[in-house]
Order: C-alpha cells, then sequence, then structure tokens
C-alpha cells in the first residue's frame, strides 16, 4: 500500500485544480462519492475524493469494483504464459483450452478484442445475475459465438475474457483467482485487490436519472465471467498497478511486455477504439497525449485508470453509481492537469559507461537511396535509427546475440538489422528488412539495388 511522495509533492495550484475536478464530477455526476489519486515519478503524489456523505469521505484504501480492468489484470496473466514461452499469441485457443466450440481464435486476437466474438453473453444481462446461472463456457459462448471473422475488425468481447481467464486456468492448473493473487497482485504488493469485497468498501448504488433519489444495485459473483470484470480494488492499488504498467517489474512482466501491451493491436474503429486497442490495454489521446489504461463499470460502480508514459503521469478515478460520472474521462483529465501544469523534468544525461566498439562503428549518418538518416547509441544500449530532419520512419533496435539488431517499434518493429562487412572488416551497408542503407547516397561500393549509374552524381547539361 503506498503513502503519499513528500518529495515528489504537487504545486498548491495543481492540488486545487485536481481536488477541482474531481468536485465538479461528484456534483455534476450526482455519485455518492468518487474517489481519485494520481502518480509521477514512479510515486503518489495526490489523493482525493469527495463524498454526499457530511464529514466522511473515502480514502485511497477503500475498494471499489472496478469492472473491465479486471481485463488488464487477466492480460498479464496471459503475456506471463507467453514470456514463459508455454503459448504464442499466434496460438489458436484449441491448442491449450479444446472444446469451447471458438478455438480458431487465436489467444492475441481474444487479448485485443479482434477475435469477432459476441459483446456479451446469451440470455440475461450477466452484471446483474448470477455467475451461476451460466456455470458452463458453453452459456458464455452461446450457440452462435462469433459476429464477425476472427482478425477482421476490433469487436469489444466480454465472453472472449472468459476464455483468457479459462485459459490461464487450463494452462497453469490453478483457478483464475489463485493465479492471479500469487503472480501479479502479491509481488506488486496489491494487498487491497481482490475477486470479493473486504472492508471497507462502498456499496454500488443507481441514481435515478430525473430525480436526486437512488437504491442500492445487486451485488453479483460473476463466476466463469471474472475474469472480465470482477475484482474490487483501491486507488491506492490501482496507482501502484498503473506504474507497474509503465514501467514493468521483472517479478511480473519486463518493461518490454508492458510497452507491447500497450502498442495497437487491434484495427482503430472510429468513435470506439480511434488508436486501436493494445493487449489488455484501451489506448487514446486526449489534450494532445496519447494515453493507455482501461475503464470500468458494473451496476452502481464505474472506474478509470490511465496513464502517460511519456509524462510518466498516471491517474486512478473511482465512483460508486451505475451511471452519470464519467470516471474514465476524469482520470483524463487528471492526467492532463498534471503534466500541463507540472511539465516532466527530464532525467540528468548520463555517458555510456561501457559503449560497445561495434555498436560505436554504426553511429553516424547513412543514406537510404538519398534518404538522409542517422543512426544513434542511447546510454541503454539501443540503437537509433532515424530520418534526419523531418519525418519518416523512426525505430529503436536492440542487440541480438548474433550480432544482429531486433526492431523494437515503428515501421521495422521485429524486423533485423545487420551490419554487413567487407572482406577487410569494415561496414560495408546497413541490411535492414532489405533496405540497404550506405554512408554515401547511392555508394557505387555498396550494393544498392538496382545499381548505381557509372558515371555518377552530374548536373543538367
Amino acid at each position: 500500500m503506498d503513502a503519499l511522495d513528500e518529495d515528489l509533492e504537487l504545486l498548491p495550484s495543481t492540488r486545487r485544480a485536481l481536488r477541482h475536478r474531481i468536485a465538479v464530477a461528484q456534483s455534476e455526476g450526482r455519485s455518492p462519492s468518487v474517489v481519485a489519486a494520481v502518480s509521477r515519478g514512479g510515486a503518489l503524489v495526490w489523493e482525493g475524493s469527495r463524498t454526499s456523505v457530511e464529514g466522511h469521505g473515502p480514502d485511497g484504501n477503500v475498494q471499489y469494483r472496478i469492472g473491465s480492468i479486471s481485463k488488464t489484470f487477466t492480460a498479464v496473466l496471459v503475456l506471463r504464459l507467453r514470456d514463459e514461452g508455454l503459448l504464442s499469441l499466434g496460438d489458436p485457443l484449441e491448442k491449450h483450452l479444446p472444446g469451447t466450440g471458438a478455438g480458431e481464435v487465436t489467444v492475441g486476437q481474444l487479448l485485443s478484442h479482434a477475435g469477432g466474438l459476441a459483446a456479451e453473453t446469451p440470455g440475461e444481462w450477466w452484471e446483474r445475475t448470477p455467475g451461476s446461472s451460466r456455470p458452463e463456457l458453453a452459456d458464455i459462448l452461446g450457440e452462435r459465438p462469433f459476429v464477425f471473422e476472427p482478425g477482421r475488425r476490433f469487436h469489444y468481447s466480454n465472453p472472449g475474457y472468459t476464455l483468457l481467464g479459462s485459459l490461464v486456468a487450463a494452462v497453469r492448473g490453478r483457478p483464475w483467482e489463485e493465479v492471479l493473487r500469487d503472480e501479479v497482485l502479491e509481488p506488486l504488493g496489491l494487498e487491497r485487490t481482490s475477486a470479493q469485497p473486504q472492508a471497507p468498501h462502498a456499496g454500488g448504488w443507481a441514481v435515478h436519472p430525473w430525480a436526486d433519489v437512488m437504491m442500492p444495485e445487486p451485488l453479483q459473483d460473476l463466476g466463469l465471467m471474472a475474469p472480465a470484470g470482477q475484482l474490487w480494488s483501491t486507488t491506492r492499488d490501482l496507482s501502484a498497478f498503473a506504474r507497474f504498467l509503465m514501467h514493468g517489474d521483472e517479478r511480473v512482466l519486463s518493461r518490454d511486455t508492458v510497452r507491447e501491451m500497450a502498442a495497437p493491436a487491434a484495427p482503430a474503429e472510429r468513435g470506439v477504439a480511434e488508436l486501436g486497442y493494445g493487449l489488455g490495454l484501451q489506448l487514446m489521446e486526449s489534450g494532445g497525449r496519447r494515453l493507455a489504461g482501461h475503464s470500468g463499470s458494473l451496476p452502481g460502480f464505474v472506474a478509470g485508470l490511465w496513464t502517460s508514459e511519456a509524462d510518466d503521469v498516471a491517474a486512478v478515478v473511482l465512483a460508486n453509481c451505475t451511471s452519470g460520472l464519467p470516471a474514465a474521462g476524469v482520470a483524463a483529465d487528471l492526467v492532463g492537469i498534471v503534466a500541463d501544469a507540472e511539465p516532466r523534468i527530464p532525467s540528468p544525461w548520463k555517458p555510456f559507461t561501457e559503449a560497445e566498439p561495434v555498436a560505436l562503428e554504426l553511429c553516424g549518418p547513412w543514406y537510404w537511396g538519398t534518404a538522409a538518416h542517422a543512426v544513434r547509441l542511447a546510454s541503454d544500449g539501443r540503437l537509433h535509427l532515424g530520418p534526419v530532419g523531418g519525418t519518416g520512419r523512426s525505430t529503436a533496435f536492440r542487440a541480438q546475440p548474433d550480432g544482429s539488431w531486433l526492431g523494437l517499434s515503428g515501421y521495422y518493429a521485429g524486423e533485423t538489422l545487420r551490419a554487413v562487412r567487407r572482406p577487410d572488416g569494415t561496414v560495408s551497408h546497413l541490411d535492414v528488412a532489405s533496405f540497404v542503407f550506405t554512408r554515401e547516397p547511392y555508394d557505387p561500393q555498396a550494393p544498392v539495388p538496382g545499381g548505381v549509374d557509372p558515371e555518377g552524381w552530374r548536373g543538367i547539361g
């Protein structure tokens, strides 16, 4: 459980702006209560709450139901299996969880809501009815599990994450909830995140749309649907989880893998998923910045969690009303308030301690045809290839044991960069996914595709 980090304390004006935003949200959203938190620089730096109960306000230790933010936890478990080599994102579900009737869909498609499965379960609204009424996967998928061909488009699917939870249980040989506790909650110190509510926790309420009255919402155990929306948590726990989603934790997932989660994996869809959808993470743009996180709702509760890796800021908002308060939008606003009022101060530049001679040999200008590019070696040991002066294809590369470099982002993600040498050992050119980069534009000494005119460069005459 986190406490506020006073060394990273926000300015009084920033804190007031944050308080004002959640006060407006609680008042206009007519929620019995709202609680929020902001992290910056790897620490919790602000907490706030508003409530309709005089003299009483929830704090960062009070549980609320977080709905579909549960999906992000489930995605973390699946990616742990992938990183351990127990499955591949391209594997059909049938390979690891046979007999579902939806086995042709791949693990990666399920993670990114690109599997073509129906959005909801057949029958009564699953969020407001007991999970015992859907005891088998067949009850959740129904006779027509697919509404689109797998892989063709983004279509948000709650049953898809039920399948992923069952996949985790099948591969691990233990219930989803138990695996989650052992592999994510305990390592990250999320002691107040659980499948069932633990005191102190908020009650869920429905607020009448046309009158200032309310009634309690029923509390249901979602059964097999739990991996899609069962969890309860607190702003402090979710703030710690948000920081993990930005920086990784080798006990759970590496930084490279959490960055992979936040990369688009499903097609964008206007009005639904403008930036696409990652692997268990929603992606959006707000105030000119790219955010990754997730929204959540179940009867009686709404939730929002957003991170901005570029600003190293994350925000969490939880409320106990069925509708009315846009928790995800408010969380995005809190990120923007902090990032705009107090821009991130860059870390001090530090030189590379032991630069590899081979890597240094690759640094400097290169040309793809006549387009000038540059290779830089960063202090983290990665090569960065990008255009000189302008936009274009920029990619970071990580060294591989065989001397090549693996693309980590952008156009060349997953592609290989190789330094091709002459018989005397000097570098002739770079081969990047079949593109030839030379030290001079159309270097006649390099194997430029199509060859180089033997008369070389010349003017008009």
